[in-house]
C-alpha cells in the first residue's frame, strides 16, 4: 500500500467550531433541515479578480447583475482573504486546506526570480503533493460525485486533478478568455444535468479576468459606448469581461433552478488574488491601466488589501440569510474544514488543517476561535519578499530585505496610508512575535542572502 492510499485511508478528526459579526439578533435560522445534510456545492473561483470589480463589492462601472444576485440570496463577506497574493497557493490552500507555506507552494507554478536581487527565494513546488488528503477526495468518502472544471494550476501530469481526487476533469479548450468562460460553463451544466440525482462537487475555475484582456466585441461596444465614472479605472474591454463571467454565472444559477435544485446547493463565488492594475507587454503590448482596487492599496502580488483581499460570496437557501453580509475575516484556508462540517465529515488526523469551519458564520449562530490569519510571500513581484499578519484590526508587513515593519489600522485605514510601526512599537514587535512563531509552525521557507546581489541589474527576471 502506497503513502496516498495508506493516508486516505486512515481515521480522522476534526473539530465543529462556534464562531461572528454575523450573529443574528434573536431570531436565528433554523438547525439545517434534513434535505440539506449534504447539500450539492457549487465552487466558482475567479482567477485576478479585484475587491471591487463587482457591483456588490462597489463597481460603479462594471454590470454584474447575476452576481449581485447572489449577495442579495445569500451572505456576502467584507474581509474574506486569499492566502496567498498569486494563484497556485491560493488555489493549493483551497484544494489542500493547508496555508501554502505548509505545503510548500508560496509562488505560482512554476514561479520566477531576480538572479541579481539582494535575496534569493525559497525554491517553489512544483505541484500539489500526492500524499494532500484533498477535499475531493474527502468529499468522495461522503457519497459526493467531484469534478474540476477549468485552470488547474497545481502540478502537470501525473499531478492533474484527476490524480487528487476528482472523477472528472476539465482543463483544456480553447486560448482565449472569452471561449473558455463559455465552453467550461458549457460543460459545468452538463455535469450539474448528470448527476442531479446524487450530491456533487463541482469546483468550476475560470481562466478569466486574468490578461489577456478578451471578451464578446458586442459587450466591449456597449461599454465604449457607457458613460463613465469620474473617477476609477473604466476599461471598457475589462469591463465586458467581468460581464461575459457574470453571464456564464447566471447560467450555472439558471440551471440550478431549472433541475429544482437550487434549494439543496451552496454557491461559492471567490476570487485567487487581487486585481492587476496594468495589462502587460508579454501579453498585451502596452502596459494600459485595467482596474484598480481602490480603495485599497496594491495589486495581485503584493501583501497589501488589494492583493489578497476578495470578494466573496455564499449562497445557501435555507441556511444562509439573504441579503446578509459579515466583516469577521476568513480565508482560503477555510473552505476545507467548513465543507467537511457540512456534510457531516471527520478530517483525516495525518492530514493538518490550517483553518476553522466558518459553518457558524454562515448561520450566524457564533464567531471564530482563532485571532490571527497569516501570509507568507518571501518573493519578488509587485513587491518585496515578505510576510504578513492580520490580527483584530491590526495589520502587520515584515520586509524581508530590511526586517521593515509596517503597521496599519485596517478599520481606520483600510487604505493601508498610515504606518503606525513607529508609534506603536509594543504592538509591532507582539505581531513580529507571533508571525515567526507561526512561521516555525509550518516550516516557511525563508529567503537568503545573495552573493550575486548586484544593484544594477536587480531588476531583471531569470530563469533558474
Amino acid at each position: 500500500m502506497n503513502r496516498r492510499v495508506f493516508l486516505k485511508t486512515m481515521g480522522s478528526g476534526i473539530a465543529s467550531l462556534a464562531l461572528p459579526s454575523c450573529i443574528a439578533n434573536s431570531n436565528q435560522l433554523k438547525e439545517v433541515p434534513q434535505a440539506h445534510k449534504k447539500p450539492n456545492i457549487v465552487f466558482i473561483l475567479i482567477d485576478d479578480m479585484g475587491w471591487t470589480d463587482v457591483g456588490c463589492y462597489g463597481s460603479e462601472f462594471h454590470e454584474t447583475p447575476n452576481i449581485d444576485r447572489l449577495a442579495k440570496e445569500g451572505m456576502h463577506f467584507t474581509n474574506a482573504y486569499a492566502a496567498c497574493p498569486v494563484c497556485s497557493p491560493t488555489r493549493a490552500s483551497i484544494i489542500a486546506g493547508q496555508y501554502p507555506a505548509r505545503v510548500g507552494i508560496t509562488d505560482f507554478i512554476p514561479g520566477h526570480w531576480r538572479p541579481w536581487e539582494k535575496l534569493i527565494v525559497p525554491q517553489n513546488r512544483l505541484q500539489l503533493p500526492l500524499e494532500a488528503i484533498t477535499i475531493p477526495e474527502a468529499l468522495k468518502e461522503q457519497g459526493y460525485t467531484t469534478a474540476h472544471i477549468g485552470k488547474w494550476h497545481l502540478g502537470g501530469r501525473g499531478y492533474f486533478p484527476e490524480n487528487q481526487g476528482f472523477d472528472m476533469a476539465i482543463q483544456g479548450g480553447t486560448n482565449r478568455n472569452d471561449k473558455r468562460v463559455t465552453s467550461f460553463t458549457d460543460s459545468a451544466i452538463e455535469f450539474i444535468q448528470t448527476n442531479s440525482d446524487k450530491p456533487f462537487f463541482l469546483h468550476l475555475s475560470h481562466n478569466t479576468v486574468h490578461i489577456p484582456l478578451e471578451a464578446p466585441q458586442e459587450l466591449i461596444d456597449k461599454y465604449q459606448n457607457k458613460a463613465k465614472p469620474p473617477t476609477g479605472v473604466n476599461n471598457p474591454t475589462y469591463a465586458a469581461m467581468v460581464e461575459h463571467l457574470d453571464n456564464s454565472i447566471g447560467r450555472i444559477t439558471k440551471k440550478l433552478d431549472e433541475l429544482n435544485l437550487a434549494d439543496r446547493t451552496i454557491v461559492i463565488f471567490f476570487s485567487d488574488n487581487g486585481g492587476l492594475y496594468q495589462a502587460y507587454g508579454g501579453y498585451q503590448g502596452n502596459r494600459e491601466p485595467v482596474s484598480t482596487n481602490e480603495p485599497l492599496r496594491g495589486e495581485k502580488g503584493t501583501l497589501y488589501e488589494g492583493g489578497i483581499r476578495e470578494p466573496l460570496i455564499v449562497r445557501w437557501p435555507g441556511v444562509v440569510k439573504p441579503g446578509t453580509s459579515c466583516s469577521t475575516p476568513v480565508t482560503s484556508v477555510d473552505f476545507y474544514p467548513t465543507f467537511l462540517e457540512i456534510v457531516g465529515a471527520k478530517g483525516n488526523p495525518s492530514h493538518v488543517l490550517d483553518g476553522e469551519s466558518i459553518l457558524p458564520l454562515l448561520r450566524r449562530t457564533g464567531t471564530l476561535k482563532r485571532n490571527a490569519i497569516y501570509w507568507h510571500y518571501p518573493h519578488y513581484h509587485h513587491s518585496r519578499p515578505a510576510g504578513a499578519i492580520r490580527d483584530g484590526n491590526f495589520k502587520l508587513i515584515e520586509f524581508f530585505e530590511d526586517g521593515r515593519l509596517e503597521l496599519y489600522n485596517l478599520k481606520r485605514d483600510i487604505s493601508e496610508k498610515y504606518n503606525l510601526a513607529m508609534k506603536n512599537p509594543a504592538i509591532s514587535a507582539q505581531l513580529q512575535k507571533k508571525l515567526a512563531a507561526w512561521r516555525d509552525s509550518v516550516d516557511a521557507k525563508m529567503p537568503t542572502p545573495n552573493p550575486d546581489y548586484d544593484p544594477s541589474k536587480a531588476h531583471e527576471w531569470g530563469r533558474r
